[in-house]
């Protein structure tokens, strides 16, 4: 009987200092088609402890859940930014920015307007 209490009370113990080990954030992240979309998810699936990545191409919301103890929001907007994409907080590099299609150049209204149509 001592060991079941025993047991019973380590499991408890156990559940009630469980961690909740994902998190769910949003980050805006500039960009105009669906190749960034792919770009952009490809490049936060690419960092260690990303679960899900969604990027929406109108209203550029990126919808992420993701392990605390494995990685954060600001590494995972530099993931973001090391493949050419700005988002809140955080500008591509110029060189990182320039490496992106023609088609993907967000920053340029030309382009921007374009893709509107």
């Amino acid at each position: 009987m001592k060991k079941l209490s025993l047991i019973t009370m380590l499991l408890i113990g156990m559940l009630t200092f469980a961690q909740n080990k994902n998190e769910k954030a949003f980050l805006e992240v500039d960009g105009v088609c669906m190749m960034c979309k792919s770009r952009i998810e490809k490049a936060c699936f690419g960092t260690k402890g990303v679960k899900s990545a969604i990027w929406d191409v109108k209203t550029h919301e990126l919808k992420l859940i993701y392990d605390a103890r494995k990685t954060d929001l600001k590494t995972i907007q530099k993931s973001v930014a090391a493949v050419g994409h700005d988002s809140k907080g955080l500008k591509a590099t110029d060189e990182a920015y320039n490496s992106v299609h023609p088609c993907c150049k967000y920053r340029d209204e030309n382009v921007k307007d374009d893709h509107n149509d």
